[in-house]
């Protein structure tokens, strides 16, 4: 209820600043059709905002489509269209980069339709973009239709909808600014193909501002600074706006907390149960289903819970959570620290894997039994030995983000660690032996632990990144190429 009612005051704000734009226009310049207008400065505005909301952190949306790449991945994998599969694993490599481009892409269209600049291609491309978008929402919302073991496209076996069965549950139309259920994207996204369409087949009622010559410059320096600022906040530095829970000032333990016991205090109100061979839906009462539940065998219904909203909306903070190498739980040990520590994100080991051929030694033993008078033992000896050629593994480790280690997070940690405060690593994607191979080539002699890759993206966009704690709270963060001298940054600790 809480996004639908934050959904409305954006649309609310976007019609307002539409139409005090459409007022200017009808005052300043003669126009075709103030439906038409209206409609260019809506659309238009709403993409600036959208965009806008992104570019402010380009890798979050990269991060999404990965989510959207991976679940295409394995849809299209046994099915009679698999040979499509393949392309998204590559499309994976290059998403950074897509991200980019459709932000930028997004905002420039908004630019284009309020000035009415080409009008026909502007609004192909906005119907492209649109029903682009739309696919993708509709794709993660149907999902919710799908139970966990079954394709996508065996649709004789779909079943009722269920929120929890969806692969991507927030489209990232907003990024992290306004998350919205894929239901409500994917009825948004629907919306806006009707004036995509309408753009489409009357583009020469569209209005337009200023000269040509004023409407290619506007939009030139307008893209030349959109590529500057997207990379600005993820190449230089993390982005300068936070909509990510893990902000600065924001208390990790209490959040933590918090919603751990939300969730727990979480209880069943009712079950909702589906004949398995006629999908007949009943609901009842949690009351009602303790008396009744012998009347619907498990092997005849489905059961489903539904369970009362928690009383705090759980966030990926809920998902913090550290292992030590040797499997021991270091989530209660960070946060529960008194004093300032450093954490050192990296959210993935930049390497590439070589394997070696070795010969190793297989050495057999017989086993001899001796007795004496007075006792009876058992000795071994060799026997042979045989050499066979097995793999190993060789590290290719990337040379910038290993000299990142090696001359920026190394000097930190031993000034920090000489005035007694702790200094981790976390990493994400990585096993005891490839975080022990990285430990010896970067000679880094503090701790690592292991953390989910998709938490640690959300630390910080920054690989590594650097946190700075106290009593579970995170009091600032630095992106590596930004990363001050433990001497500016001990002046925060005062």
């Amino acid at each position: 209820m809480i996004l639908a009612i934050t959904l409305s005051k954006l649309l609310i704000g976007v019609a307002i600043a539409a139409a005090a734009l459409t007022a200017g226009v009808g005052v300043l310049k003669n126009h075709k059709s103030w439906l038409m207008t209206y409609l260019q400065n809506f659309c238009g505005a709403l993409f600036i905002f959208s965009g806008w909301v992104k570019a402010v952190d380009p890798l979050g949306t990269a991060y999404k489509m990965e989510q959207y790449f991976g679940e295409f991945t394995s849809t299209f994998e046994g099915t009679w269209m698999s040979f499509i599969a393949p392309i998204f694993p590559w499309l994976a490599n290059y998403v950074t980069s897509f991200s980019v481009f459709m932000i930028v892409l997004e905002i420039v269209l908004g630019i284009m339709l309020i000035l009415g600049m080409r009008s026909k291609l502007t609004s192909w491309l906005f119907l492209g973009i649109v029903a682009f978008f739309t696919f993708l929402t509709g794709f993660t919302y149907l999902t919710g239709y799908v139970p966990a073991d079954v394709n996508f496209f065996s649709f004789g076996s779909w079943g009722p909808y269920v929120e929890s069965n969806m692969k991507v549950t927030d489209c990232g139309c907003f990024g992290d600014f306004l998350k919205l259920k894929p239901k409500v994207s994917f009825f948004k996204d629907v919306f806006l193909m009707i004036p995509a369409l309408y753009f489409v087949f009357k583009h020469k009622d569209m209005h337009q501002l200023f000269n040509g010559k004023i409407r290619t410059g506007l939009l030139s320096l307008t893209t030349v600074g959109l590529l500057i600022y997207c990379f600005s906040n993820f190449v230089w530095d993390i982005p300068g706006k936070d909509f990510r829970p893990f902000k600065k000032g924001v208390d990790v333990a209490g959040t933590l907390a918090a919603e751990k016991e939300a969730a727990g205090n979480v209880q069943v109100v009712a079950y909702k149960l589906t004949n398995k061979a006629t999908g007949v839906v009943t609901e009842l009462p949690y009351a009602d289903f303790m008396k009744k539940y012998k009347d619907y065998p498990k092997e005849d219904w489905e059961y489903d819970q539904i369970k009362s909203e928690p009383a705090i909306e759980a966030t990926k903070i809920s998902d913090f959570a550290l292992e030590s190498v040797d499997g021991k739980d270091m989530t209660d040990a960070v946060l529960s620290d008194p004093k300032y520590s450093f954490m050192i994100v990296s959210y993935k080991l930049k390497y590439d894997e070589q394997y070696e051929k070795i010969m190793v030694n297989d050495t057999v033993f017989v086993t001899d039994t001796i007795m004496t008078p007075d006792t009876t033992y058992v000795t071994q000896k060799v026997a042979s030995v045989n050499q066979r050629e097995a793999k190993q593994t060789k590290y290719i480790w990337d040379t910038d983000f290993q000299k990142n280690y090696r001359e920026k997070i190394n000097p930190l940690a031993a000034a920090a660690e000489k005035d007694g405060f702790d200094v981790y690593a976390i990493v994400g994607g990585a096993g005891p032996a490839t975080i022990d191979e990285f430990r010896h080539a970067t000679q880094t002699a503090f701790p690592f632990y292991m953390a989910d890759d998709i938490l640690l993206k959300t630390i910080v966009r920054s690989n590594p990144g650097v946190v700075l704690l106290k009593d579970g709270k995170i009091i600032d963060k630095w992106h590596h190429k930004q990363l001050p001298s433990y001497a500016e940054i001990k002046q925060l600790m005062k």
